[in-house]
Order: structure tokens, then C-alpha cells, then sequence
């Protein structure tokens, strides 16, 4: 099969979904990799490395198999057609105009995001999850100095004064990473879970960090936090509004929120998505970071996490073999909404594979 590799193009994307090693892989395999130039030149991958990988370049949208980083932009709106395959990050419940493209193009789209929803594994979400739960406390520090509009408080505190409180909200990838973060630098941490599946092995590795179940006292620690980090996930669904206008009101001004999960909506009322080029802005005295493709920022790590990661499934897709891990990650066929969660989300009729 041909596969195309073309050029990112959303804002601040570095990112690309293939490098080298993963072309040198699919060519053993018996396919084509056609790489548009430039793909991956925000992480220094030159033209000549994928050529000598095996890759030729060319028109990556013409082939019957395209693999990129993010979803559609709107003005690859209509480069899918029909009988085509796209792979990539989709999130199309936030965005109804993106999902009536991926509808009215007739081609199929594969998330990696919920890639193996079915047993819960999400075997390419969860490196990126990962960084974005590591960068979270960075850019959170970073959103509390005052030249970004914060309170000017020093996260990890100094030798009499008292460190920052750090709130996240979930404990799967996202929030056990920023945990990891935030409990290594000293930080005040507290952390609510969803269930008591992870709180014993999360209580044990990190003691003197407040992990709990359930949403008592959430407002409470909110009102108290510096630094507040949005990491819950439902797989394929929207985020979960957790966090009021009114909840965000009694924060301390210049504190910070970072909705992690802002791809599929956020978990705040306030939260609307911000890009690399312009990442913050301020509402309810609140720095908000609200970054879709966080992961961006350490390109040359996530890609190659993500390129290693979506590998296996892009076999399966090239061969034409269809496991029940990447079935779960079809979300739109021949002009169909076939992913439940999305259908139930977006108001669209669902027509299962």
C-alpha cells in the first residue's frame, strides 16, 4: 500500500507521525512511504533521511493511506475523499464543522486517540498523555510569573517559604505524570480520583501528597490552589465540566488553570483552546493554559514516542487486517459516524462497522 506522510500545518505543530525508523519498518514491510517535503523539519528530520529510509517524496495526500499528527485543519478540509484512510488524532466532538468534512468526504478516519478503548490500554494516547501530564507543572510554574500574569509565586517554594499548591483532577496518564512532577519538586499536591483503582500504588509512591476519591471538597481545594491541572479523560468522550465560573472565582488572582484535556472540550466553564503562538489568556483573574496540542512543545520526544507507538496499528491498516484494539479507533466510515461515544456526544446517528 502507499502511505502518505504529509507536512503538519495546525499552529505550533512540530510534531510528525513517522520518522526514519518507522519508514524503514513499513518499507520492509512491502509498502510505499510517499513524505511530502519538509515533514519533518521541526524536528530536524531532513528530506535525503526519509529518502534513505526508503521513503520518496511527493504528494502524500494522493495515497489510499495518510498518516499525520492532528486532526483535519480547515484547509485540508477537503483533501480526504472517498475510500481514502486518514490516522491521526481526530477529536471531532468539540468541533461539529470538522466532523461534517470527515462526513461529507466519504473517507474513513482513524483516532489514535481511542485506539484500544475497548480494554482501555490507548496504546498511542498514552505517551502523549504522558507528556502533556509532565509539561502541565512546567507550564503551570511558568503561567504563575508575573511577566505571564501570575501571582508571581515560586511553585517548588524556597528554604522558610512555603511551596505552591498543586490540584489535578484525575490520576490515569495525565494526572499520575503531573503528580510525578509535582511531588519531585516539592510542591503541595492534591489529587481526585474517579475511582480507588490506582489510589493505594499512587498514595504509596508519593507519600504526603492528598489523594482521594471523588469530588468532596473539590471547591475547597480549588479555592486554595496555585496551580490547577485538568487531567480527565473518558475515552472518545467529551471532558467532563467540573470546574464552575463560580469555582474559578474564589481561586487567589493570578493562580493557574491547565486543561490538559481541552482537545476534547475541558473540564472548565472558562476553558476555550489557546495555540502555541498565543498559549494563556486571563479570565476570572485566572491565567488559563488551554493548549490542544501540548505534546508540540517536546516534538522530537512525542514524535518519536508517538511514530513507536502507532507503528504496529499502521501495519495492521496497511495489510488490511483489522484487530478489535484498532476497530475501536474507527470513528467516521463512508460518510458515517460508527464511534458510539461520538455519535452520543455529537447528536448523530450511529451506524456500528
Amino acid at each position: 500500500m502507499r502511505i502518505g506522510l504529509p507536512r503538519e500545518v495546525k499552529d505550533g505543530e512540530l510534531r510528525v507521525a513517522l520518522t526514519p525508523a518507522e519508514v524503514r519498518a513499513l518499507a520492509g514491510a512491502g509498502h510505499s512511504v510517499v513524505v511530502e517535503p519538509g515533514a519533518g523539519s521541526g524536528i530536524g528530520i531532513s528530506d535525503a533521511e526519509y529518502v534513505g529510509a526508503g521513503a520518496e517524496p511527493g504528494a502524500a495526500w494522493d495515497c489510499a493511506l495518510v498518516v499525520k499528527v492532528k486532526e483535519l485543519q480547515a484547509p485540508e478540509y477537503r483533501r480526504p475523499r472517498p475510500g481514502q484512510t486518514l490516522f491521526c488524532f481526530q477529536h471531532f466532538g468539540p468541533e461539529p464543522e470538522l466532523l461534517d468534512a470527515a462526513l461529507g468526504s466519504g473517507a474513513t478516519f482513524v483516532a489514535f486517540e481511542t485506539v484500544g478503548q475497548s480494554d482501555g490500554s490507548l496504546p498511542i494516547l498514552a505517551p502523549m498523555s504522558a507528556i502533556a501530564g509532565r509539561l502541565a507543572v512546567q507550564v503551570g510554574a511558568w503561567c504563575l510569573q508575573k511577566h505571564s500574569g501570575g501571582s508571581g509565586l515560586l511553585l517548588p517554594g524556597l528554604e522558610g517559604i512555603a511551596p505552591g499548591r498543586v490540584v489535578i483532577l484525575g490520576g490515569g496518564n495525565v494526572g499520575g505524570n503531573a503528580l510525578h512532577v509535582a511531588h519531585g519538586i516539592g510542591a503541595q499536591v492534591t489529587v481526585f480520583l474517579r475511582s480507588d483503582k490506582r489510589l493505594a500504588r499512587l498514595r504509596a509512591r508519593y507519600p504526603g501528597a492528598d489523594i482521594r476519591v471523588g469530588p468532596d471538597r473539590l471547591a475547597q481545594a480549588v479555592a486554595q490552589a496555585d496551580i490547577l491541572i485538568g487531567g480527565v479523560l473518558v475515552p472518545g468522550r467529551m471532558s467532563p465540566k467540573l470546574v464552575t465560573r463560580a469555582m474559578l472565582r474564589t481561586m487567589r488572582p493570578g493562580s493557574a488553570l491547565v486543561d490538559v484535556g481541552i482537545d476534547q472540550g475541558g473540564i472548565a466553564e472558562t476553558s476555550r483552546p489557546t495555540s502555541h503562538s498565543s498559549p494563556t489568556y486571563i479570565e476570572e483573574g485566572v491565567v488559563h493554559y488551554c493548549v490542544p496540542n501540548m505534546p508540540a512543545a517536546c516534538a522530537l520526544t512525542a514524535s518519536q514516542a508517538l511514530a513507536r507507538a502507532a507503528l504496529p496499528f499502521l501495519l495492521e491498516l496497511a495489510a488490511g487486517t483489522i484487530s478489535p484494539a484498532l476497530a475501536t479507533g474507527i470513528q467516521v466510515r463512508a460518510g458515517k459516524v460508527t464511534h458510539e461515544h461520538l455519535a452520543r456526544d455529537t447528536g448523530r446517528g450511529l451506524h456500528p462497522l
